[in-house]
Order: C-alpha cells, then sequence, then structure tokens
C-alpha cells in the first residue's frame, strides 16, 4: 500500500527492531510541493526493552542523537529507556499530558475511549512542551532525532500530526500515518501488558474501541479540531510561542523540496 500522492510505501518506512514494535520513520510524505526527508524524525512506542543491537542500530546505523520522551516523568522513572544515559544521545523529557489532570497514554475502562477528545486534551494540555519539542526538531545538531511515549499512537500521534500538518504534510498522508500502528497494535498489546505500569489497564487488555485501535477517522476528527481551533498545525505552534523563523526552520530542516 502507497501513501497517496508518493510511491514511497509503509514498508519502507517500518523499522524493525526486536525490543520495539511500532518505530518508523516519517520521511518520504508530501509535503506542499515536497516530500520530507527520510532519517530526520522517527517515532516509536517504549524503547525501555531494546536490545544491544537495536541500540547500535538506532545510535550507529540511523545516527539518532536525540531522544524526546513524551512519557509521564513517572511513567519513565518506572519503566526506563534503553537510550537514556547514553553519551552520544541527548535524552529530552516532554511529557504529554491532558487538561486538568495527569493521566497516562491508556486509560483503564469504558466500553469505548472518547479517543479525540483525549487528543484535544493533550493538544491544549501539553502546549509548551510541544513547542519545544518542535524546536528541537528544527535543529539540525539535535537531528536524527526519535520521539515516544508507551504505544507510540496517542501522545506520539498528536506531537506528529501537530509537527507534519505545521511542515504541509497533507492530511491524507497524516492520517495513514497514524492508522499504521494498528498493524501493530497486537504486537504492541501483548509488550505493554507485561509492563508494571500498563498491565492492569483495561481498554488495552479487553481492546476497546479508541483506545487499543488507531482507526483513520480517529486522527481525521482530531485534524479538523486542529484546523478549527488554530488553522493549521502550523497555527498551533506559532499561537503558542514558535516564531516565524522558528517555523521556517523546522519546515527546511523535516522538508525536501
Amino acid at each position: 500500500m502507497s501513501i497517496t500522492g508518493t510511491t514511497v510505501t509503509h514498508h519502507q518506512r517500518w523499522i524493525e527492531l526486536e525490543g520495539a514494535d511500532n518505530t518508523r520513520d516519517l520521511g518520504g510524505l508530501p509535503a506542499g510541493g515536497g516530500r520530507t526527508r527520510f532519517g530526520r524524525l522517527l517515532r516509536a512506542g517504549t524503547l525501555q526493552d531494546l536490545t544491544t543491537a537495536d541500540v547500535t542500530h538506532l545510535t550507529e546505523a540511523l545516527g539518532v542523537r536525540t531522544v524526546v520522551d513524551l512519557r509521564l516523568a513517572d511513567e519513565a522513572a518506572r519503566e526506563g529507556s534503553a537510550l537514556s544515559g547514553i553519551p552520544a544521545v541527548r535524552y529530552f523529557s516532554l511529557p504529554l499530558s491532558s487538561t486538568g489532570k495527569i493521566r497516562p497514554d491508556i486509560v483503564a475502562d469504558g466500553a469505548e475511549m472518547n479517543i479525540v477528545g483525549h487528543y484535544i486534551a493533550l493538544l491544549e494540555g501539553s502546549a509548551t512542551n510541544i513547542v519545544t519539542a518542535a524546536r528541537i526538531f528544527a535543529d539540525d545538531l539535535r537531528t536524527p532525532a526519535i520521539f515516544h511515549c508507551a504505544a507510540g499512537k496517542d501522545r506520539t500521534g498528536v506531537l506528529a500530526a501537530v509537527v507534519l500538518d505545521a511542515v504541509g504534510v497533507g492530511r491524507e498522508a497524516i492520517i495513514a500515518d497514524y492508522a499504521l500502528t494498528g498493524q501493530r497494535m497486537k504486537q504492541i498489546s501483548t509488550r505493554l501488558l507485561r509492563l508494571a505500569t500498563y498491565r492492569d489497564m483495561q481498554a488495552l487488555s479487553r481492546g476497546i474501541k479508541g483506545a487499543a485501535t488507531a482507526e483513520e477517522e480517529s486522527m481525521a476528527a482530531f485534524l479538523d479540531e486542529l484546523h478549527g481551533r488554530y488553522g493549521s498545525g502550523a497555527g498551533y505552534l506559532t499561537a503558542h510561542g514558535m516564531t516565524g523563523v522558528e517555523l521556517g526552520a523546522l519546515r527546511r530542516a523535516l522538508v525536501k523540496f
């Protein structure tokens, strides 16, 4: 399957690692007459189970210089990261949390999760850290960068959508990228349910819609909200302090024309 408007296939973007199930390159996506650059920005789920070979592949073969961890501070402290403490890699803790309350990536129960409402709450509750992440991605000295949460779907998906939209990636490509996580949800759930922080999350174990799925309509609705509130991802970033010069640097860093 190929993303509309480009011949780059999904399988070319997956990065296969033994200790992580949802890692892919955000390169090759159509963006306003150009394409996003390969080898600049990677998205992922939890990285705590990476093997030595995985770490070597990311840091040496792919040249990862920066990790942006979107997990809550106590969540990250409990579960750890295989890429923290490596001298050649800078580690940034930039948690995304909902407006008015701190809650993890996946809620515990309910027949169906209001995932779009959750994404909006993350968007409105985490503006400072989203802008900080975008500034990191704009800095050529800090890329290639990898950003992640637990599943690599919700907090990671919100940040990916904002940044990709801000640099001109088309709506269909953003939605298709988000939905790719659905191909790996079984493996993602199996891994997370082995870990102390996530093992009691019923939404994950029961496969609750929204929490344990990655449906195109969820991201489509989120993008509608993003555009309705801010006009675009770029509008969101500038509304929360990113300058036009910084936004231009982000586009140059991530898009090749």
